[in-house]
């Protein structure tokens, strides 16, 4: 506990970029060797496009770093917040703070941008990929990294949680986004292991599947008990999804950076007929 307390307390950017890019390079080896599905696309094409999301995401990021810091230390060194009423032992401190910081950080954000329509139109881009992967954890607009950044700085300042303890969260929650993104295939007794605490791959993309109810299904990041309490769980075989948004069915409208910007500031297009297949 020591130790993970004095190495978050202290960590450096270079090693937060590289538990970023390691993450990154683990799961697309992982894809190769276990996909879920035969993607035919222009990977390294797919991958620049959504890294472009990644960058903008790490620059939202920093932009916010110094409130968030600084609202942590207001926070920690008052003892103000959820985290603080009871003493705790380390263990379960640490892991409460970790469940809060996803539940509001994560969770509550991502519910809220599904229901309020001028904010999902800036979550759909996310949703617009038809080749879900590893790199589709950051697939986000700059406007909702500013969302996310938002509800990470109320997290943190409702919890009380301190520095080394947002930066563990920060780390946990891009490695678990990739994890559960990733398109790889778990063996069916392993991924429901592990859904039963964290969001596991098959949990995730039910998530993605191009239609309602099932997008608005499955919101967990890092822990998957969220979904089940707030009755937003939902599971379904994986040979059943379709990824994709059903508002935008041409493949141009998914891998068009610049349409993709523009997504929020366009009238909302309503739900076209039938299907398509996002398993190109």
């Amino acid at each position: 506990m020591h130790y993970l307390t004095h190495f978050f307390t202290n960590i450096q950017s270079w090693q937060r970029t590289l538990i970023i890019a390691g993450g990154l390079v683990f799961f697309w080896i992982l894809e190769g060797l276990i996909p879920l599905f035969r993607f035919r696309y222009k990977k390294i094409r797919h991958a620049g496009l959504n890294l472009f999301f990644t960058f903008t995401t790490i620059l939202i990021n920093l932009i916010f770093a110094l409130l968030i810091v600084k609202s942590s230390d207001f926070a920690f060194q008052r003892h103000w917040g959820l985290l603080w009423l009871i003493p705790l032992p380390g263990w379960l401190f640490l892991i409460a703070g970790l469940m809060i910081l996803d539940l509001i950080g994560a969770w509550l954000i991502h519910w809220i941008e599904h229901q309020v329509k001028w904010m999902w139109k800036f979550h759909i881009i996310h949703h617009a990929d038809l080749w879900v992967d590893a790199t589709t954890a950051n697939r986000h607009h700059p406007g909702e990294s500013v969302f996310r950044a938002v509800f990470t700085l109320i997290a943190v300042l409702v919890s009380g949680t301190p520095m080394w303890l947002v930066f563990l969260y920060q780390s946990l929650s891009v490695l678990l986004s990739q994890f559960n993104h990733a398109n790889i295939s778990l063996p069916k007794w392993l991924d429901s292991i592990l859904s039963l605490v964290i969001v596991s791959p098959d949990l995730h993309k039910v998530h993605h599947h191009y239609a309602q109810p099932l997008t608005d299904t499955n919101y967990g990041n890092i822990f998957s008990f969220w979904d089940r309490i707030f009755k937003t769980y939902a599971q379904v075989p994986k040979d059943e999804l379709i990824y994709g948004i059903d508002i935008y069915p041409e493949e141009t409208d998914h891998n068009d950076l610049r349409k993709l910007l523009s997504i929020p500031f366009d009238p909302y297009r309503p739900p076209v007929g039938g299907k398509f297949s996002g398993k190109k």
